[in-house]
């Protein structure tokens, strides 16, 4: 994820797999910061769903949680 200052401007969103061909939620619109501390605040298992979406890139919840 290139944008990756505290007010970079970011959709939060889940992916659920298990749905037929897969279904989109948008979460939230906001800076990087409140959206790392939304996606925080959400079940365990949702968590694996999660991806923050900036202008230029896409990147798993996860993988910059536990980066």
């Amino acid at each position: 994820m290139r944008s990756t200052f505290s007010e970079a401007t970011v959709r939060l969103y889940h992916l659920d797999g298990a749905a037929e061909g897969g279904a989109v939620t948008t979460l939230f619109y906001g800076t990087l910061e409140q959206a790392l501390q939304m996606a925080a605040n959400q079940p365990e298992d949702m968590q694996e769903g999660l991806y923050l979406a900036t202008d230029n890139d896409v990147v798993a919840y996860l993988d910059m949680h536990e980066g």
